[in-house]
């Protein structure tokens, strides 16, 4: 079975584009088709998108194709990794301050950021989206960043 097959990532895959339309006014893909389809089209999108949920020190709990590859890992490590573990430890405070900017205002459009892959390697993401998930009866579920332009820093 393909990762956007799995019926928890179909429902999860609904949240995140729900989320983005009702923060943002704007869809993340298209909204074409099934259910199954949004899930691939997500899955398979050329820009990033990866999820936590809510709790104290959240594990990130989707990652599509371009953040596996980015981040250089597979979805199972992917779905191991504490968020805050995205950043060097020197850059921890900044994003729990984006974190919390995010949950007050609901979304933020501007972000720009060191993270660092599985292997060490860093880079710097630039534009980043970043919005509070909310299921259907409007009760947050955790939060979700979207973005395509990031460089990789020299060692």
């Amino acid at each position: 079975m393909q990762p956007w097959q799995d019926h928890n990532r179909i429902a999860h895959t609904q949240i995140l584009l729900n989320s983005y339309r009702r923060f943002l006014g704007a869809e993340l893909v298209s909204r074409d088709g099934s259910g199954m389809e949004q899930s691939q089209l997500l899955f398979e999108a050329e820009f990033v998108v990866v999820s936590h949920a809510t709790q104290v020190d959240p594990i990130l709990n989707y990652g599509n194709q371009a953040a596996l590859k980015l981040w250089e890992m597979d979805l199972d490590t992917l779905l191991q990794t504490p968020s805050r573990m995205t950043a060097e430890p020197v850059h921890r405070d900044e994003r729990a301050r984006l974190l919390e900017r995010t949950t007050r205002d609901g979304f933020v459009d501007d972000y720009r950021g060191i993270r660092v892959a599985s292997t060490g390697r860093r880079f710097l993401i630039e534009k980043a989206i970043v919005w509070n998930l909310v299921n259907d009866a409007g009760d947050r579920v955790g939060q979700a960043a979207t973005f395509s332009d990031w460089v990789f820093l020299d060692e």
